[in-house]
């Protein structure tokens, strides 16, 4: 997203969700924990809204998505939403079903990595979010599931049957998304759901920790390598290596790859400025 602004202000408190930031690591938390995190229409565009804000002021250079008490997220709030959308017609159902395919997409289309610190459910919506993310870090309480048929709903909501295959392979993505069983952290880890299984207790430190890492490292070449895994999904061979030189063309123009040779030649670590 291009980090060109009009008149509107950046956002100094946001109602639905809890922000912190640490010398470029943001912290979003899912603050409902008497709900298990449920989502509302509120929670899903201030999400939507505040991965545009941080896309626009490159004040990220890493994001944690957690989950405040016993889970990460249940999925969508059932009184506020699932009650609530039996109730609209046809236009409404389609603006909100676009707005959470768009919060995905955000995910996806941020210029910064994304970890999902998962403990406890991920449910629905929550599966989807995590899924979305760069890196899932989850401790052995997690269980991830796809309830979206279990609702008389199609399992590929909000872009799941796009980007589950495309992690765990379509074999265990069919089998997730149709039966909407849960799958405990042991077999995530094994299918591949999981990128990094911490001690119990310790997912959001792990989090942290990798999103430390990430944030200290060389953010452009990061934003472009997620950028090329998210273009590339749907490419030909012939196009995507044309895009991997163009890009890396640009990067060898950039500060951080001038930076790199110097302290290499220096012997020191290298000082990365995202340029």
């Amino acid at each position: 997203m291009s980090p060109f602004t009009g008149s509107a202000a950046r956002t100094c408190d946001w109602e639905h969700l809890r922000v912190e930031r640490d010398d470029g690591v943001v912290t979003v938390t899912l603050a409902r924990p008497d709900k298990l995190n449920a989502l509302t229409f509120g929670a899903y565009a201030d999400l939507r809204d505040l991965l545009a804000e941080l896309s626009r002021d490159r004040s990220a250079r890493a994001l944690v998505l957690a989950g405040e008490g016993r889970g990460f997220c249940s999925g969508g709030d059932v009184d506020e939403i699932i009650g609530a959308t039996l109730s609209m017609d046809t236009a409404q159902l389609l603006d909100f079903n676009r707005m959470t395919g768009q919060v995905v997409r955000a995910v996806r289309e941020c210029p910064f990595p994304v970890v999902a610190a998962v403990h406890g459910v991920a449910a629905g919506a929550g599966a989807v979010l995590a899924l979305a993310a760069d890196f899932r870090v989850a401790d052995p309480t997690s269980r991830f599931a796809f309830l979206f048929t279990r609702v008389g709903l199609s399992g590929g909501d909000m872009g799941a049957a796009y980007l589950l295959p495309r992690v765990i392979g379509l074999g265990h993505a069919t089998r997730l998304l149709m039966l909407g069983e849960p799958v405990r952290a042991p077999e995530a880890e094994r299918i591949g759901l999981i990128s990094e299984l911490s001690d119990e207790g310790h997912a959001d430190e792990a989090a942290q920790a990798l999103a430390r890492r990430l944030a200290d490292g060389p953010a452009l070449a990061y934003a472009q390598t997620k950028a090329l895994l998210t273009a590339e999904l749907d490419m030909p061979l012939a196009a995507a290596v044309e895009l991997d030189a163009a890009t890396q063309a640009l990067l060898m123009n950039g500060e951080d790859y001038a930076e790199f040779h110097a302290a290499f030649t220096e012997k020191r670590p290298p000082k990365w400025q995202g340029r």
